[in-house]
């Protein structure tokens, strides 16, 4: 079985990039153990995964953790990068019935390399325990952490074959594990990864606490034109309800986005910071917060747009 799910997964590369296969199988096989070593790269404590792997596999994951930090320094380059989605998109995806081939333009996906959204068999997903959490000092979820959602073949089959963190799911069950990182107040996020045949591979539920991508996000005071996570198409606007509660400002925003004006007892979105992923408008209770599309935040990863 291990052979033809190996098989179905090096079948996906095109000839000219056949040599990608092996980086796609290494990230998805030893998943957790690539995250580690990307917090360690950036200076970052984590708890080594178990068990220990053999040093030879070991320095290929140092070797695919330093091509992508490389690679990752332009979007020219980036072949390890996000979208982030609203809850409306990001189910779309996970419910879509048929195969799917789309190529997003640079306004939804403003990257060269790593950028098709292709779903083979959408109805097969697969969920599992984030590498981020696992390897987290102090997580911010208990076990087991099932928030990575890996939708459509080969790489379903493939990490819940070759990963016993992994397990298959419904689109039902997706759904429902999408919602509630919404409630959670998680970021939703679809990479696109060279080493996935330049396509979409896997939907994170992220947050600013533990996950890699938010954490250098904010360590590196990025903004929405970082390179390697793009803003969903729509930004936080604040309208004349709010009471000033300063939820949203000091525990909701995962980008750090919004602050209070202490003066005038009201949150202020910090423009160029906003990623448009809705938490701050589902956490606030007095319906202050919406989400306004905004050209210079792209276009959202609408496939129903994107159909058209």
């Amino acid at each position: 079985m291990h052979n033809e799910i190996n098989k179905a997964l090096y079948n996906v590369f095109p000839l000219q990039k056949k040599s990608d296969a092996f980086s796609g199988y290494l990230y998805m096989k030893y998943y957790e153990y690539v995250i580690a070593e990307m917090f360690k790269m950036m200076g970052m404590p984590c708890k080594e995964p178990t068990p220990k792997l053999d040093p030879g596999i070991t320095e290929m994951i140092e070797l695919l953790v330093h091509q992508i930090f490389e690679a990752g320094a332009s979007r020219e380059t980036s072949t390890h990068h996000a979208k982030v989605l609203t809850l409306p998109d990001v189910l779309k995806l996970v419910t879509q019935k048929e195969d799917l081939h789309l190529v997003p333009s640079e306004k939804v996906i403003p990257f060269k390399i790593a950028r098709d959204v292709i779903l083979e068999s959408p109805e097969t997903i697969s969920v599992g325990t984030c590498p981020c959490r696992m390897v987290s000092e102090k997580p911010c979820l208990p076990p087991p952490m099932e928030v990575c959602i890996w939708p459509g073949e080969p790489n379903a089959s493939f990490i819940a074959g070759q990963n016993a963190n992994f397990r298959k799911i419904s689109q039902d069950e997706a759904v429902g594990i999408l919602e509630d990182c919404h409630k959670k107040g998680f970021v939703h996020t679809a990479y696109f990864e060279k080493g996935a045949s330049d396509r979409m591979d896997v939907i994170c539920n992220c947050c600013d606490c533990c996950c890699i991508g938010l954490k250098m996000f904010n360590l590196m005071d990025m903004d929405d034109q970082n390179p390697f996570i793009a803003p969903s198409g729509y930004v936080a606007e604040i309208n004349d309800a709010c009471n000033g509660c300063g939820v949203c400002a000091e525990n909701t925003c995962n980008f750090k986005a919004i602050y209070m004006d202490e003066k005038n007892q009201q949150a202020v979105v910090r423009f160029e910071k906003c990623m448009g992923c809705g938490v701050c408008e589902n956490a606030c209770e007095a319906d202050a917060i919406t989400m306004r599309r905004d050209p210079a935040k792209g276009d959202p990863l609408d496939i129903d747009e994107m159909k058209k």
